[in-house]
């Protein structure tokens, strides 16, 4: 049996598209009416024909890779035919694969992208925000026609409204007729004879426009709200495109968000911490009490529920989390060191014993180290 992996010089594992440029690059070597009588180019010419036949149809190259000769009755079946030979001697884009009818002179505009800077408590409650965009619209003038006021396009004289133009090429298959866009009128079909001089005939003009948005509640830094439709106009007054608004969060003074949890820390005096007291925190929402119950630890957290920001399109709020930060006093006075002297006897710690244990950073320490990335 013949083997048309040999013929066309490939592996029998070959790719489809390494199979297509085997055959293109054999068929220009062959052809009669490219090399010649001499040297059996049309005999070779056959094969190569008939090998890409089999091998480029997948039904039929399974069936000759177990032993079958799907081309046992000669001639050129469904995986070869005309646009195979026209793409090789004259590359793709022409003839069949070539644009069909005008193009729309009307086209969609551009998406346009737009930072959005918020503050905390924007992102936390959502806001009603008025955004400026200098954007195209289309021309007050000719109302997108790209005429002026009066006139109208008119039919191209050299393609027939068609928007394209067809000559005719000579090559060894004979006479054959490719088509390419009309350059008088740029494949539109039309021209325009008298532009608007207020857009030149670009049909829309560039303009600053106010845009309002209402941002919901829970959006953060790299958050993209979308304004349908209120992009810059196609040319020709084509369709608007749209309008990102890319969020970024302002840097809070207090808190520190982590998702839809707010964090901050709340430093207290070490007698405060010890025997307890009520503390006014001011937060998102207002002034909030913090009840500080005796014995209070370094690095323990407080958590007020649903004072975080509010969850992106589901409802609800997030929590917030106070970590208290114990403070040692330094630089006491002698009154002030006899008290903690005599508290310290009536504890039994004026000589405490040196207890080792494992490491703990505390909840605090850990949050820190995550939003610094280490």
């Amino acid at each position: 049996m013949t083997d048309y992996y040999e013929i066309l010089g490939v592996a029998r594992d070959a790719s489809p598209e390494q199979i297509k440029k085997a055959y293109r690059r054999l068929a220009r070597q062959h052809h009669p009416d490219v090399a010649g009588e001499d040297g059996g180019s049309d005999e070779m010419f056959k094969d190569v024909s008939r090998a890409y036949d089999v091998l480029s149809n997948p039904e039929k190259r399974r069936a000759y890779d177990v032993g079958g000769d799907p081309s046992a009755g000669g001639g050129m079946g469904g995986g070869f035919g005309f646009q195979d030979i026209f793409e090789t001697f004259f590359g793709a884009g022409s003839g069949a694969s070539a644009q069909r009818g005008p193009i729309p002179r009307a086209r969609r505009g551009q998406d346009a992208l737009v930072r959005l800077d918020l503050d905390l408590a924007e992102t936390a409650f959502g806001s009603h925000r008025e955004v400026q965009v200098d954007t195209a619209v289309v021309c007050p003038t000719c109302s997108g026609t790209c005429c002026r006021p009066g006139t109208s396009p008119r039919t191209c004289e050299v393609c027939g409204g068609r928007g394209s133009v067809q000559r005719i090429a000579r090559s060894f298959l004979g006479q054959v007729m490719t088509s390419q866009p009309c350059a008088a009128c740029q494949g539109f079909g039309t021209v325009i004879p008298e532009p608007c001089t207020e857009c030149s005939g670009e049909g829309r003009v560039r303009s600053r426009r106010t845009l309002t948005v209402d941002v919901p509640a829970g959006v953060d830094t790299g958050t993209r709200i979308k304004l349908t439709g209120q992009g810059e106009v196609g040319p020709a007054g084509g369709p608007a495109g749209d309008v990102y608004l890319e969020v970024r969060e302002r840097k809070h003074e207090t808190f520190v968000r982590q998702g839809d949890d707010l964090h901050c820390t709340l430093p207290v005096p070490m007698t405060a911490a010890a025997l307890g007291t009520v503390l006014t925190l001011d937060t998102l929402d207002g002034p909030q009490e913090v009840d500080l119950r005796p014995g209070t630890q370094p690095a323990q957290v407080i958590t007020l529920r649903g004072l975080g920001v509010g969850h992106l399109h589901v409802g609800g709020r997030g929590d917030l989390h106070i970590h208290v930060d114990v403070h040692v006093p330094t630089g006491l006075d002698e009154d002030q060191a006899a008290l903690l002297q005599q508290l310290a006897t009536l504890r039994g710690e004026e000589r405490p014993e040196a207890r080792f244990s494992a490491a703990n950073p505390g909840v605090f320490a850990k949050l820190r180290d995550k939003l610094s990335g280490r």
